[in-house]
């Protein structure tokens, strides 16, 4: 399946103006829709790449620029900690929510996709922010991978999380220790949430991101595949294996 890839410009709930990267299926008609929430390194190829493949998948895909208040536009494939530390701090759970209302709104509206058949998935922060969304939108579906930061801080969320949440974690993640997948799942559990939790035992922080050292060409083939089928499930949807 062919797709078109552009960027647009949104205004959040801020009135702040944040860049969205946006890759739909060619062709007229209605798709599903996915948020799909960078990590530290910005809407970078990596991302883009991520938000194409859903697009051929059959679903329309925003790519929201998280950085946009600190640093509009950065994007970067080299793990400078010196340098996206004080961006990763920069993030609020408040702005997060802002711009996913903001991405989600440009979806059912401008992107033509059903409420009931939206989602929302990301990387590291943008899986922290993953789960903001879940909690702040009527998303039927969302995919966090290793999100840190979620566990212990943003546990009282877990009673508002609206679609069933698919998590993934790297058995090897210095930052984000078992105990606080533990801690993740037990809050969803306790609040009778539906979720899927997976560890990949061998594989470190970041392990989809074919760009880095860390990349687990395994684990991201599985996680990958995982992921589809949990989105055919959840949103109703057939989409497009070819």
């Amino acid at each position: 399946m062919s797709v078109d890839g552009f960027y647009v410009s949104l205004k959040n709930a801020a009135n702040e103006d944040m860049r969205a990267y946006v890759s739909r299926p060619s062709g007229d008609g209605r798709h599903p829709g996915i948020i799909v929430f960078q990590e530290a390194l910005g809407v970078n190829s990596q991302i883009r790449g991520v938000a194409d493949r859903y697009a051929k998948l059959g679903l329309v895909a925003i790519a929201p620029d998280l950085f946009h208040r600190v640093r509009p536009g950065f994007e970067t494939s080299v793990l400078n900690m010196d340098e996206l530390m004080p961006l990763i701090r920069a993030m609020t759970a408040e702005g997060f929510a802002a711009d996913a209302i903001a991405a989600h709104r440009w979806l059912i509206s401008e992107g033509g996709v059903s409420p009931e058949k939206t989602a929302a998935m990301g990387f590291c922060m943008g899986g922290r922010a993953t789960f903001i969304a879940n909690s702040e939108l009527p998303l039927a579906a969302a995919i966090s991978y290793y999100a840190g930061g979620v566990a212990p801080a943003l546990l009282d969320r877990a009673s508002s999380l609206h679609g069933r949440h698919l998590f993934f974690w790297g058995g090897r993640d210095k930052g984000i220790p078992p105990e606080q997948h533990r801690a993740v799942a037990d809050a969803l559990r306790e609040a009778g949430k539906k979720f899927v939790d997976v560890e990949f035992s061998d594989c470190e922080h970041g392990f989809f991101n074919e760009q880095t050292e860390r990349y687990n060409e395994k684990a991201t083939k599985q996680s990958w595949a995982m992921g589809v089928a949990f989105l055919e499930d959840a949103l109703d949807v057939d989409l497009n294996k070819a």
